[in-house]
């Protein structure tokens, strides 16, 4: 009969047991959220994932535009340099080379008309230079000095003076330029190496693949020159 009582009271008091324990789990359970809270949560999270990708494509088109950016600065930057090499060359502030001619002139004595002397002058070597432009020369040297547009040929006394420099014989003028375009234009039957000879000068003429000519040396400064900008149409 006691053993009855006890075990009818022990398993009350497991039930007992259980229903706290279902109590206070049931109250530390977190209240679930609301349906209509839910839904405008799922919302705004779409629109955040929606926002996000577009973020993501904005960076990635200005990280295009920047890497471009960058590449067309540098094509910039070599197109300038190209060109700034460029005009130094047809400047004749460089040193240049290439195929062309040489051409080497001196005064002798005994020539034709017999006993004449003719001296090389000053208006003789620049006959030969608008000569061998006028054949295209790409650059133009007389014994070292570069010829450019403001380059003058002129007689000093007894001497010749390039850019300002006194030169002496034997002169050498050096061209770069089609070599059989040079040579042709010079050597022309009844032009002006024919008739240099003729007066008694020895006109030298040689076609090279390298002709080396140096730079201009003397400062450009122009004075009263400026340029102006185009007039818009």
């Amino acid at each position: 009969m006691i053993q009855r009582h006890f075990s009818i009271a022990l398993v009350g008091l497991i039930l007992g047991l259980l229903l706290v324990l279902q109590f206070r789990t049931a109250n530390q359970q977190e209240p679930a959220v609301p349906g209509d809270r839910a839904h405008e949560l799922t919302v705004e999270l779409k629109a955040l994932t929606t926002e996000r990708a577009g973020l993501e494509s904005v960076a990635r088109d200005l990280e295009g535009k920047l890497a471009r950016a960058r590449l067309g600065y540098v094509q910039a930057e070599e197109t300038i340099k190209a060109q700034i090499r460029e005009a130094a060359v047809l400047a004749g502030m460089t040193r240049v080379a290439g195929p062309g001619v040489r051409v080497i002139i001196t005064s002798r004595t005994g020539a034709t008309p017999p006993g004449a002397i003719f001296a090389v002058r000053d208006e003789d070597l620049l006959k030969l230079v608008n000569e061998l432009r006028a054949a295209e020369a790409e650059a133009l040297s007389i014994n070292g000095q570069r010829l450019i547009s403001t380059s003058a040929i002129r007689l000093a006394g007894s001497h010749i003076n390039v850019n300002l420099q006194r030169i002496t014989p034997p002169y050498e003028i050096l061209a770069i330029g089609d070599p059989i375009a040079l040579r042709n234009s010079l050597e022309i039957k009844g032009g002006l190496v024919e008739t240099m000879r003729d007066w008694g000068m020895d006109v030298t003429i040689e076609t090279q693949n390298r002709i080396v000519i140096p730079p201009f040396k003397r400062p450009l400064v122009y004075d009263y020159t400026e340029p102006v900008a185009e007039a818009s149409h």
